[in-house]
């Protein structure tokens, strides 16, 4: 019988199960270690559980590989995965790597890597799905592909203008959320994510650095040319980018500014004036915003939007005009609920709370936390001294300022368990 084979790109997202068929997670990537004496050999899969956690299975805990599913023993140590030196990840790093062909025939890139199980119960990397460069100068043209032995080519570096592809470790990224995402790029090497950064689409690289700490923020971009940071500017939500750009130096916050689109650089212009401890440096200046005389229909046709966040949906503020902060003057609120109970022909005008008084941009942040929690609310509007709406901050902007510094990191989790772990019969290790 021949030996089974899998190829990794096709594995991932695969569901992991426990031998009884609880499910256990699913499969992010392959861990495989080089050997000077054979092609690269498989140590164990980087496996998402419930909770987001990413954990490494040893392939000794793996009893079964294929059908789209892969069987556990069901003894996963759950310590957050953290790789180790001379470990590699096949669809982090290994992916778009150049490879040469040993009969001198030119070369090629990684587009997958099939893993063969030996009669002893081991996987090796043993083949590889690879894409020759193209020979037609149409730009919708690819190259021709084949399956080639991992003994019929070498892996190359790639000149300093060839950095290694993303394409396929992207492919993998899609069904992440912005949290998640911003967490598998920080797990990957310094020099791989930045060449996955540069090929994000703006929108997904902004989603993510959101979800990022400033240093790490900071680190990243410095690696981009300046318009491409600024092109990510412009599609981060105007407080996250002030929040980005204060840290930079006045020189460098300056020129990105001039390069950002017009409007969105003046949002930005607006909120840096306000101390980052105020309603006015916490807040956003996109909420929804309508004149009295618009209807339900039309405020739900609004907050349907998909890109609009969950918190900036439970309300549109209404105000004279102009419609967009700073504005005509503030009229007050209406809660996404309360255009439910109303036809939607119903004017906005007589739905407004009047019993929700909107905060100054000069509030403190006690006096924001306490009006959002006291009305059980998930955004609060945000007026100047001249009672034009400015923006609202969401709970979102209120817990990122009252959590830890470093409530994004993983370490007070990790640090969490260990003590739990602690108290359980300690092991010798992750293999």
């Amino acid at each position: 019988m021949s030996a089974q084979r899998v190829f990794v790109a096709r594995l991932a997202g695969c569901g992991v199960f426990d031998p009884v068929g609880d499910r256990v997670g699913k499969v992010r990537d392959v861990v495989v270690v080089y050997r000077s004496d054979g092609a690269p050999r498989v140590v164990g899969l980087v496996v998402e559980i419930p909770g987001k956690r990413r954990v490494f299975v040893s392939i000794t805990r793996v009893t079964s590989i294929g059908a789209g599913q892969v069987i556990t023993t069901g003894l996963i140590n759950v310590r957050r995965f953290e790789q180790r030196g001379g470990e590699t990840r096949v669809i982090a790093e290994i992916l778009g790597r150049q490879v040469r062909f040993r009969d001198g025939s030119g070369t090629a890139v990684i587009e997958d890597v099939g893993i063969t199980q030996s009669p002893s119960g081991l996987w090796d990397v043993t083949q590889l799905f690879v894409r020759r460069p193209k020979t037609s100068a149409s730009p919708f043209a690819k190259g021709p592909t084949q399956f080639v032995a991992w003994d019929d080519v070498t892996e190359t570096d790639a000149p300093a203008d060839e950095p290694q592809s993303a394409e396929h470790l992207i492919a993998t990224f899609t069904d992440l959320r912005a949290a998640d995402l911003a967490d598998s790029l920080l797990e990957l090497p310094e020099e791989r994510r930045v060449e996955v950064a540069a090929e994000l689409p703006d929108d997904r690289l902004a989603d993510a650095l959101e979800e990022m700490s400033e240093d790490d923020q900071v680190e990243l971009l410095h690696a981009l040319d300046d318009e491409r940071v600024a092109s990510v500017l412009d599609r981060m939500q105007p407080d996250d980018a002030a929040d980005l750009i204060a840290q930079l130096p006045e020189d460098d916050r300056e020129h990105l500014l001039e390069l950002m689109e017009p409007e969105e650089a003046q949002d930005v212009r607006m909120l840096l004036n306000y101390a980052p401890n105020s309603a006015g440096g916490l807040m956003t200046t996109e909420p929804v915003i309508l004149s009295p005389d618009a209807t339900v229909a039309e405020a739900l046709a609004l907050i349907r939007r998909e890109e609009l966040a969950p918190a900036l949906a439970a309300a549109v503020f209404v105000t004279l005009p102009p419609y967009e902060p700073p504005t005509g003057r503030y009229l007050g609120v209406v809660h996404y609920q309360r255009m439910l109970r109303h036809p939607p022909h119903e004017r906005l005008g007589a739905l407004i709370d009047q019993g929700l008084e909107p905060l100054k941009v000069h509030a403190s942040i006690a006096e924001v936390s306490r009006t959002l929690a006291s009305y059980n609310l998930v955004s609060v509007p945000v007026v100047d001294d001249a009672n034009r709406l400015v923006g609202v901050v969401t709970i979102d902007d209120i817990l990122d300022y009252l959590l830890p510094d470093d409530w994004r990191s993983r370490d007070g989790e990790d640090a969490a368990l260990r003590r739990a772990a602690a108290a359980r019969t300690s092991t010798t290790g992750r293999r």
